[in-house]
């Protein structure tokens, strides 16, 4: 079988039909990692299990039929999210290695219970990006400098890097990352790939690695929005140990049932300009030949449709504040609750990483985990006033404000412009993003293939409300199936300096 771009509802019926089992396709994508990964180095670990547990799903498919569409279906997880089996959970870091949860992260357990196999973990950004602030995105200690498989020397983003990576070079049929602030739409649009970030609280972060509670959220990657949408289908769920998760998340939707062609037409959708374009004009001219896309398709376009408090999010301390204090807070919190670890608390991560700055810290320091161990507590009033100045500048008198007053669907803007040359001296050379006002809020957003510059993949961002997931998956899915904007990389190493010639 041609693996390559087959979709997960394409892989579901092969086996079906018996074309190939789930063990081949497992085999399969162990060896196109073998052939690929030592260039792109998305991919941390393999499960060593992975052939096994492929092995029992076709032998329960053989007797009684597949469990769901993700029966049988290799996924991979970013190496922040906790498996208790035999592979590591150190959010790319030397200093947790060894240590063992108490029991699968939440979002995995899901995955296992639906038939699906756990392929391996993802590279990411060491620490979730959260680290320095001079760091290089897809950079870990673990797992070495992540490439961007269309243009190898330009940036995989992060900080979800391998798990992006990976589903756009076709290493596993879809994947998990995180999202703080663009972790997963970042990604999403520099590797040409879906990325869902979902309202915090769909889905758990129970297991998973944190940085902050009020703005931390587990989603899908996949080629298509019809494979992320089957896998946050999957995820999404009331659990218990994030009470996050206890309020909104009973009785939901099949989110593939809002799979729609024509999904656009009629729906309002508002441009926010003021912020979120102009950073890069490229990458404007491939978003507004989607927005004309969309207006073709039926959708009525409200132009502009700006976030008035736009420049107050991005000029605010606020978001810093709340990051550094909960931080502290969240990672003490959960190294506590390891069955075992060789450290326990932040203090002792900033000390392991000094005592081995030359593995740790050869290319960037550590001054986010400086500031958030100066941090006090969560009661104390800077952090709850900068908390409360986040929500309402991105809730009631932002996302919430625009839509209301124009009526939308959802907004759009550029995910990312394409991506910058990785720069291990200086770090990223980011310009500009959308991800803000949905970070802050805790809203629901989807990065979908809108076209490249060159060689390099754009996105575009359709952002909503609070679990407005379905809503965004129909106009994302429509807006896909019209464009058919992404295509496959060629893994070139680097772009030509005249391409006329």
């Amino acid at each position: 079988m041609q693996l390559e771009e087959i979709t997960i509802a394409g892989l579901q019926a092969a086996m079906s039909e018996g074309q190939i089992s789930s063990s081949q396709l497992t085999a399969s994508y162990i060896e196109r990692i073998t052939q690929l990964d030592s260039t792109l180095h998305s991919i941390i670990e393999i499960n060593p299990d992975a052939l096994t547990i492929a092995e029992e799903m076709d032998r329960e498919r053989e007797a009684q039929g597949p469990r769901g569409p993700l029966h049988g279906i290799p996924i991979l997880l970013k190496e922040n999210i906790a498996t208790r089996d035999k592979m590591e959970t150190t959010a790319g870091s030397l200093a947790l290695l060894g240590s063992r949860p108490a029991r699968d992260a939440f979002v995995a357990t899901k995955l296992r219970a639906a038939g699906a196999v756990i392929l391996g973990k993802a590279n990411l950004s060491e620490w979730a990006n959260f680290r320095s602030e001079h760091s290089s995105s897809g950079w870990s200690a673990r797992g070495g400098q992540a490439l961007n498989p269309y243009v190898l020397d330009r940036t995989p983003c992060g900080s979800s890097s391998g798990s992006a990576i990976a589903v756009a070079a076709n290493l596993a049929a879809a994947s998990l990352g995180t999202e703080t602030d663009g972790s997963i739409l970042c990604p999403a649009s520099a590797n040409g790939v879906v990325g869902i970030k979902p309202t915090v609280g769909l889905t758990s972060r129970a297991g998973v690695i944190p940085i902050a509670h009020s703005q931390d959220t587990v989603g899908p990657f996949g080629r298509t929005v019809a494979d992320a949408a089957a896998l946050l289908a999957v995820i999404a769920g009331s659990d218990p140990h994030d009470p996050a998760t206890t309020t909104h998340t009973h009785n939901l939707p099949d989110y593939t049932k809002y799979l729609d062609a024509d999904g656009l037409r009629g729906a309002r959708i508002g441009v926010a300009r003021a912020c979120y374009f102009g950073y890069s004009a490229k990458t404007d001219t491939v978003i507004e030949q989607a927005i004309a896309r969309m207006r073709e398709l039926g959708a009525e376009i409200v132009d502009p449709a700006d976030i008035e408090t736009a420049s107050k999010m991005r000029e605010s301390e606020a978001e810093l504040t709340v990051l550094l204090y909960e931080l502290k807070a969240d990672l003490n919190k959960y190294l506590a609750e390891l069955e075992s670890s060789p450290l326990r608390t932040l203090a002792e991560i900033i000390e392991f990483n000094k005592k081995h700055a030359d593995l740790e810290m050869p290319h960037f320091g550590q001054e986010h985990f400086l500031k958030a161990q100066e941090m006090g507590t969560l009661d104390d009033e800077a952090y709850q006033q900068a908390l409360a100045e986040n929500h309402r500048l991105s809730r009631e008198q932002g996302i919430d404000a625009v839509m209301e007053k124009h009526r939308l669907d959802a907004l759009v803007m550029p995910t990312l412009s394409p991506a910058w040359c990785i720069d291990l001296v200086n770090g990223d050379h980011h310009t500009g993003s959308g991800s803000q006002p949905a970070a802050l809020a805790g809203y629901p957003a989807i990065s979908v293939p809108a076209g490249f510059v060159s060689e390099l993949p754009v996105g575009i961002t359709f952002m909503g409300r609070a679990f407005s997931e379905p809503v965004l998956i129909k106009l994302a899915y429509a807006f896909e199936q019209a464009t058919r904007a992404r295509r496959a990389p060629r893994f070139l190493p680097t772009l030509p300096l005249n391409p006329a010639s």
